[in-house]
């Protein structure tokens, strides 16, 4: 029976994770369109939903702590729930960067200001496409999935590097609008960032799998939101 109800409570909290997973998934695209739209109200809601995505990691990891004082799991379980503990800090943060998304949207308003939206929402798709499958490589404890996904991280860097010195050469060409591009600065970054921590994810779920933390990715840049 004990067995029964770990297993149980393990499945709900995967489903939790997913949701999670989701609403980071869904708060990252909506930030861009906010920003593309320049659309302050539903940046507004956005940054203030953040609080959702903040306790909802806060109610699992509270599930996980009670699942392990009660049911005292080992070996494999214990990883998996150590691992879901990490997943669930990194999709915080990852929140944390849509969030500062919407925060710059609000602070733009209708600043008239050339983005480069396109390249923009191409690093919010790609970067929303790895976690999705960064999540399901976790659920389903695939290692071979999970141990690819990093390599994907090369195209969101390339185009940060695009946006990064086409903004910069704005900044040249109009010196006004520097505060401005800043700020634009700082939606790429954090999107860079979302995919490196998408690279964490994918580090627990090899974890899973061989009891072994391998490091995929050597960046350690400082988070900004």
């Amino acid at each position: 029976m004990t067995r029964e109800i770990l297993t149980h409570q393990i499945k709900q909290l995967i489903d939790e994770v997913l949701l999670l997973g989701s609403m980071v998934e869904e708060a990252t695209l909506n930030s861009i369109t906010a920003l593309k739209n320049r659309d302050v109200k539903t940046a507004r809601t956005l940054y203030d939903d953040d609080i959702l995505i903040n306790d909802k990691r806060y109610a699992i990891e509270n599930a996980i702590i009670i699942t392990i004082a009660t049911q005292q799991p080992m070996a494999h379980d214990l990883r998996f729930l150590a691992a879901i503990l990490e997943i669930i800090t990194e999709l915080e943060r990852m929140g944390d960067y849509a969030k500062g998304i919407a925060k710059v949207t609000m602070r733009l308003g209708d600043t008239e200001l050339q983005v480069p939206i396109r390249e923009i929402e191409r690093m919010g798709e790609l970067g929303v496409g790895m976690l999705h499958r960064a999540l399901s490589a976790f659920v389903h404890e695939d290692a071979r999935v999970a141990s690819k996904i990093p390599a994907e991280d090369v195209a969101v860097d390339s185009l940060y590097n695009e946006i990064y010195h086409q903004l910069i050469h704005q900044m040249i060409a109009d010196p006004q609008a520097i505060e401005s591009i800043n700020l634009l600065l700082w939606v790429v970054h954090n999107l860079e960032r979302l995919a490196d921590r998408v690279t964490n994810i994918c580090e627990r779920t090899v974890f899973i799998t061989t009891g072994e933390l391998m490091e995929m990715d050597s960046s350690d840049d400082e988070d900004t939101e």
